[in-house]
């Protein structure tokens, strides 16, 4: 999607609230998914979370890898890393095949501005009953697989 909006230079910095966790991601950020299933409404305490998606080789932790990062495995092969001082999440990662070389990252945790990138949600099936889906982004009611329409989730030919 294009913008009038001037981007941040590569790499995009973040962090957690408190700074003691640093990461920088060294790509384009063209998605962004909003995630409505029920353990990243708990992991976020909201109504669903943001991530970016990027290659596992262009993100990086820059500074409290080694002290106050933690990782949760939310369910088998799914990790989930935060702070440990003040709790926020950061990334997401899979061990499965299919997102073994990528890493969704909290887009709420950069530093700068960004134009907005191409934007979906998933698990909209679970999605907070007290939260209405009102934008025009595509909608997946499980995980958007590479062949499946929006809303109903039917294979696409």
């Amino acid at each position: 999607m294009s913008t009038n909006k001037p981007q941040p230079p590569l790499p995009y910095q973040g962090g957690c609230l408190c700074g003691a966790v640093r990461y920088e991601v060294n790509a384009e950020l063209p998605r962004a998914s909003h995630c409505h299933c029920s353990m990243c409404r708990k992991a976020h305490g909201a109504a669903f979370a943001t991530y970016a998606t990027v290659p596992r080789a262009k993100f990086r932790f820059t500074r409290g890898a080694e002290g106050a990062l933690r990782s949760y495995e939310s369910s088998p092969g799914i990790l989930r890393s935060f702070c440990m001082h003040c709790g926020s999440p950061l990334s997401w990662s899979s061990k499965e095949t299919r997102d073994a070389d990528e890493v969704d990252f909290t887009l709420g945790t950069l530093d700068a501005p960004i134009g907005p990138p191409q934007q979906w949600h998933i698990y909209t099936a679970s999605k907070a009953s007290w939260y209405d889906i009102e934008d025009h982004h595509p909608q997946w009611p499980e995980r958007k697989p590479e062949q499946q329409s929006p809303k109903t989730g039917d294979k696409t030919e």
